[in-house]
């Protein structure tokens, strides 16, 4: 994979996300499959995941971009009710107790965030 593609890949605006709120979904690459992943605002951070319940791998939003439960406390898988602390990723209840999602590194800077990009995850080849 060249140097280049890991470069830090803006995601959005840092006032996109809210604490608790909707989340901005974009891909990755894993060898030769594209993965859907996303990042929210959980305690002023940006967080960001492998959009896949860690129980069957699926994806957790119930509609896009919304993954957090109805208190905006835990991210939840919409098919089986995995429950998920938005910060570490850690299956806090549900079928998948002491799993956990795939989380992936950002950084906030100059208004917004990034994803940082490392192996295996890498950017989706552009088109």
């Amino acid at each position: 994979m060249p140097e280049s593609s890991l470069e830090p890949r803006r995601l959005c605006g840092a006032d996109e996300l809210a604490d608790g709120g909707a989340g901005v979904r974009f891909t990755v690459k894993v060898e030769a499959r594209e993965i859907g992943a996303f990042v929210v605002r959980y305690d002023g951070a940006a967080h960001a995941y492998l959009n896949q319940c860690a129980h069957v791998p699926m994806e957790l939003d119930w509609q896009e971009g919304h993954f957090f439960d109805s208190t905006g406390l835990y991210l939840m898988c919409a098919t089986h009710g995995a429950t998920y602390a938005p910060d570490t990723g850690l299956c806090v209840g549900g079928p998948c107790r002491g799993a956990a999602l795939v989380k992936l590194r950002t950084e906030e800077r100059e208004g917004a965030v990034y994803w940082l990009p490392e192996p295996p995850f890498y950017p989706p080849e552009a088109t």
